[in-house]
């Protein structure tokens, strides 16, 4: 996926850390081999590179995020958009790199847009209208730290916390008889202020951050930011420096994350607090102006 991962765990005295360590990077790789479009032979880049018309088997994992990934699609109706692969290439964010000359999201439009992937549940296929080009990056992570906290349970481990490319999911309590603490990120600055972090213990809880802070990328005289609004092909303009979501778990934090991102900080704050979503909007652009915006869901799990 391009980055990290760590687990903090209590643990029997007699396990074996090395192979759970090598058990916990087995599942993660089983995430790469489904869903990464950076691999040419993942199950996702076979789907992408399939002929028109013919339906494609896809593994459990797969399916669940995929089925996650249209849901969320049709909440936010369109923010979050599983297939903008095209827009993702387009742009230079995906494995083609940047590419010469300008770029137009018309010319790519019919290949976008949640509706034309067609699912059979029965089997578990999907179908390949001609052009459809999954991305599913923006969900994938917080799917890989849900599989790393489920196979940690599995194998007797009482508590831990999760850590995926900044996606966190925490359960169960320290030897002390604590929560797992973590400061949410906003902008530059306040996780080092006691008086503006913002706290969250996770016990069965799960946190994912998006945002223009980390995502961008400097292009002559301005930046563009690596999240695309699906429903007019072009990077997000004065995107939320940070967005966090809490809930259960982390396939869903990340994805609503990048939703609300998309939305930004009227409309995203409407969408969150309409479907009871825990979530936090920091708008740091102007430094001498923060603005911060948190849900009364995300309000009730600070710590």
């Amino acid at each position: 996926m391009g980055t990290t991962w760590s687990v903090k765990l209590v643990a029997p005295a007699h396990m074996d850390l090395h192979a759970l360590h090598a058990s916990v990077q087995s599942q993660l790789d089983g995430v790469v081999a489904q869903m990464s479009n950076w691999e040419p032979d993942s199950d996702l880049s076979r789907y992408n590179a399939s002929p028109a018309g013919t339906w494609q088997a896809v593994p459990d994992g797969f399916w669940t995020v995929l089925a996650c990934a249209l849901n969320i699609a049709h909440e936010s109706a369109g923010a979050y958009d599983p297939t903008v692969g095209p827009l993702v290439d387009g742009w230079g964010f995906g494995p083609p790199g940047r590419r010469e000359g300008t770029f137009s999201p018309d010319a790519v439009r019919a290949q976008v847009g949640w509706q034309r992937v067609i699912t059979d549940a029965q089997t578990r296929r999907v179908l390949q209208p001609g052009g459809t080009c999954l991305d599913l990056c923006a969900i994938a992570k917080g799917h890989g730290v849900d599989a790393v906290a489920r196979h940690l349970r599995s194998q007797g481990v009482e508590a831990a916390l999760v850590e995926v490319g900044g996606e966190l999911y925490g359960y169960g309590r320290k030897p002390d008889g604590t929560a797992w603490r973590v400061i949410v990120e906003g902008w530059a600055g306040d996780e080092d202020d006691a008086n503006d972090a913002r706290i969250l213990a996770l016990d069965g809880l799960a946190v994912a951050t998006s945002g223009d802070r980390w995502h961008r990328r400097h292009d002559g005289s301005h930046d563009i930011s690596h999240t695309l609004d699906p429903r007019s092909g072009r990077p997000v303009v004065n995107a939320p420096t940070a967005v966090s979501v809490a809930a259960t778990d982390a396939m869903h934090a990340d994805a609503w994350a990048t939703a609300l991102t998309v939305l930004g900080m009227r409309e995203g704050f409407d969408v969150a607090c309409a479907r009871g979503l825990a979530a936090r909007f920091v708008d740091a652009r102007d430094p001498h102006a923060v603005e911060e915006r948190v849900t009364p869901a995300f309000q009730a799990l600070l710590a």
